[in-house]
This record gives C-alpha cells, sequence and structure tokens, in this order.
C-alpha cells in the first residue's frame, strides 16, 4: 500500500533559514517528492524536524486526505503504477489540464523530436501547432486555459473570432510589443486552424486519459459535436505547357535568386515533384546507381516506409542537380531561409517575364509538382494511383496493402518518363543540348562550385 505525509528534508535547508515542505510519496520500497507552496522556519519545526504548526497542519491534511482517497480509488490498479507514476498521478488529481501549458510542452517536445533522423517533418508540424496556441492567447486574452474551457460554445466562439478582423501583439527579438490587425480568415484557413486544434487536444487526451487503467482525466470531447468547415476545393496550381518552358528559359542574372528559382522548379518537375526542403538536404551521397533516393521529410517519421523514394536522375536533371546537390546547404543557413529566396525569385521572374498576373501571379516552386502529377494525369493519360507513387504519397485505403507489397520504382519511372515524353514533344528546344553523360557528372558532382 502505498502511504503518504507531508515533511521537510533537513538537507534542503535554504539561504533564509527555512525549509520548503514537500509531500513524500511511498510506494514500493521507494520515496518520492512533490513540492508544495508552504515555508517553514525552525519555530514551526518540533525537535525531529517534524511540522508542530496546527494551522499549517490543518491545510496540508486536506490535500492529504485527497492524495489518500485518490490511491485508495485506485484499487487494485495501483500495482501496476511505478513510484514516479504514482507522483504525477497524484500531482494532477483533482487539478484541472492547463491547455495552453500542455501545448507549449508538446510543441516543444516535437521541435526536439524533429532534430532527430528521419522526423524533420515535425518541425514543420510543430509550427502550424504553435500558430494555433498563439491565436487561442489572442482568444482568451490569457496565458492559462483550462481544457475544460475547449468545449463547443466556445469552438463556436473561436471560429467567429477567426473570420473577423483581430487585434493582435506579438512581441519581437528586443521584447517590444508589436500590434498588428490580422485580416479575417476563409474557410481554408479556418479549416487548418481548427484541425490544428483538433489534433492539440487529442494529443492531450492521450496524454491525461489512460483507458486501460481506468483514468480519464478528459472526458469531453467537444470535436464529436462541432463540425469543422469543409476547405474549399484547391484551385488550379499548375502551369501549362507554354508557361513552364517560360519559366525555364527565362533570362536572369547569373547566381541570382531569379537563376535559383527557375532552375530548382525545373529541377524539382523532372525529379517527379520533389520538394525543397528534401533538395536541401540531399546530397551526393543520395545518388545510388544514377538515381536520387530520400525519404521525403514531409511524411518522414509518420509512414512506415519512412516515405522513401528512387527517381531515375534523366538528361534534363543531370547538369541541375550536378549545380545544386550539396551546394544549397553552404548557400543558405536553413530550408525556410531557400524558401524565401525561391520566392524573392519568383517576384523577379514575374517581372521579368511581364506575364499576365492571371498567369503568375500565385506560382510559388510548389507548383511544379502540382504541374508534374496534373500532366502525368491529365496530359499522358497516367492513373491516379500510379502518379500517387511517382509523388511520393500513400492512399490512405491502401496502407495495409502496401505493407505486403515491394515497391516497383519501374512504375515510378513509367509516370516520369511519359511526362518528359511529353515535354519533349511540345519542346522546341532540342533535347540533345541537354545530354550529359551520367558517369561525368557523378564523378564531379563535389568539386563544382555553387555560383551566386
Amino acid at each position: 500500500m502505498a502511504t503518504v505525509n507531508a515533511v521537510v528534508l533537513e538537507h534542503q535547508k535554504k539561504a533564509d533559514g527555512t525549509w520548503n515542505v514537500k509531500y513524500r510519496v511511498y510506494h514500493k520500497g521507494r520515496p518520492k517528492y512533490i513540492d508544495t507552496v508552504h515555508y517553514v522556519s525552525i519555530r514551526q519545526l518540533d525537535k525531529e524536524l517534524k511540522i508542530k504548526d496546527k494551522f499549517l497542519l490543518k491545510i496540508l491534511e486536506k490535500r492529504l486526505d485527497e492524495y489518500r482517497e485518490a490511491i485508495s480509488d485506485l484499487g487494485t490498479r495501483l500495482q501496476f503504477f511505478s513510484p514516479d507514476d504514482l507522483k504525477q498521478y497524484l500531482k494532477e488529481y483533482n487539478q484541472e489540464v492547463d491547455f495552453l501549458q500542455f501545448a507549449k510542452e508538446h510543441i516543444a517536445q516535437m521541435r526536439e523530436d524533429s532534430k532527430k533522423e528521419g522526423q524533420k517533418g515535425k518541425k514543420k508540424s510543430a509550427s502550424n501547432l504553435n500558430t494555433v496556441r498563439n491565436s487561442l492567447m489572442d482568444f482568451f486574452r490569457r496565458e492559462k486555459v483550462s481544457v475544460n474551457e475547449i468545449n463547443l460554445p466556445m469552438l463556436e466562439a473561436y471560429d467567429r473570432f477567426l473570420r473577423s478582423a483581430r487585434t493582435i501583439t506579438r512581441h519581437d527579438q528586443l521584447g517590444r510589443a508589436v500590434t498588428t490587425v490580422q485580416k479575417p480568415l476563409g474557410d481554408a484557413s479556418v479549416h487548418n486552424y481548427m484541425r490544428d486544434l483538433r489534433i492539440l487536444f487529442n494529443e492531450a487526451r492521450k496524454k491525461f486519459n489512460i483507458p486501460s487503467l481506468g483514468i480519464e482525466k478528459i472526458t469531453h470531447n467537444p470535436f464529436k459535436e462541432y463540425s469543422i468547415v469543409e476547405p474549399p476545393p484547391t484551385k488550379k496550381r499548375n502551369v501549362e505547357i507554354d508557361c513552364f518552358f517560360e519559366i525555364r528559359d527565362c533570362r536572369v542574372k547569373e547566381g541570382s535568386r531569379a537563376e535559383l528559382m527557375k532552375e530548382l522548379f525545373v529541377l524539382s518537375f523532372y525529379m517527379c515533384g520533389i520538394n525543397a526542403v528534401d533538395l536541401f538536404y540531399c546530397g551526393p551521397e543520395n545518388i545510388v546507381n544514377g538515381r536520387l533516393e530520400y525519404n521525403r521529410s514531409k511524411t518522414q517519421g509518420v509512414r512506415v516506409d519512412d516515405a522513401f523514394i528512387s527517381v531515375d536522375i534523366i538528361p534534363e536533371a543531370q547538369p541541375l542537380l550536378q549545380k545544386y546537390l550539396g551546394k544549397l546547404r553552404v548557400r543558405y543557413a536553413t530550408n525556410n531561409n531557400l524558401n524565401h529566396a525561391l520566392s524573392e525569385g519568383m517576384k523577379v521572374i514575374r517581372k521579368t517575364l511581364k506575364l499576365d498576373s492571371t498567369v503568375l501571379d500565385d506560382v510559388t516552386f510548389y507548383w511544379a509538382r502540382h504541374t508534374f502529377g496534373t500532366w502525368a494525369r491529365n496530359k499522358c493519360g497516367v492513373n491516379k494511383y500510379d502518379v500517387g507513387e511517382a509523388l511520393n504519397h500513400v492512399e490512405k485505403g491502401h496502407k495495409t496493402t502496401d505493407i505486403y507489397i515491394e515497391k516497383d520504382w519501374s512504375i515510378v519511372d513509367m509516370v516520369q518518363r511519359k511526362v518528359m515524353e511529353y515535354v519533349r514533344k511540345c519542346d522546341n528546344k532540342s533535347i540533345e543540348n541537354a545530354e550529359i553523360k551520367t558517369k561525368s557528372i557523378f564523378d564531379a558532382i563535389t568539386l563544382v562550385p555553387l555560383t551566386g
């Protein structure tokens, strides 16, 4: 049977001559201690350093009774608790969960996990969740929020809050308060905020509820009643073939961000829509037998296959890989810096090409991926499942089946080949200019400096 009592530890006497009162939890032959807000001086203790202050003892005894009740409620389940588990259980007993504090700790853990091999994708997810946490502080106008306040009326009010103009205050790097007015959000953004809030809420339930032991600290789930708004259909994010050639052949300053944008844009397209973050992290070591092999950062660590893919390095891609592979991390400190450079480079390309704003106004690097997938399906007649293979997607309904099927990279090669056949057929330039012997490229890949 576990026992609890209030004690002071002689060796923890503070410089001012006081001791912090602690609750001592004794279980399975090991003591654990829970700090209190109470401090005592030698006058409140007897010769054996036991508390004799009757007023304080009354306060402490009330909490000790709660702990004893909690232990009794566990019954035979107590045997499954380690001393550390029991200490944590008692600390949280009858205490409401601070949702914002939980979110802060959960996000910090995700960021720490993102530093581990195969979990880089958690960094972006942590950033998204932190945006929601900040928004909740704006909504409640405080930094402490009980999980019980995340209920149906709150979700409905929060929805309206997001759809209105909002004045928010943030602190810059120097600690100065900066106030801005945020525009109302539309369905797509509200969907993302509510989706991420639901993720945080479910993570809280996962942490504080232990169904196998009959422990359910968070008993409600407002998301069973609240329907998250469906995002509007994704608007077109692919360029037409003429626009693709305009970007590819755009004359820009050598070594500039515009050159970076146009060349990585077409490189992504050639390599089945590889993301900028993966180009950032890939190096010569990712080239295996004339193929680029890597784990897609966005879903690595959350898929059984670690989002691994192998893509054939076609002639058009060879000179661009030679120029950039392994060099982007030298030129840019972080992937975010690379993304910013790509965005700025696109602005220059728009201005240089002087195309109608409806053609290029919204184009980003990610459009290369959408363009590859769209052309594979609509121009080349490839079925959606094979397009998904080439884009390194996983069909939700086929997760179990995929475990039993060995990857066949010839399917990815087929999709890539058909798309490139379409491009070459439409291209006015001779492909001969792009053909370089594979061996010479990869022999020199670590020796060619990145210009600019």
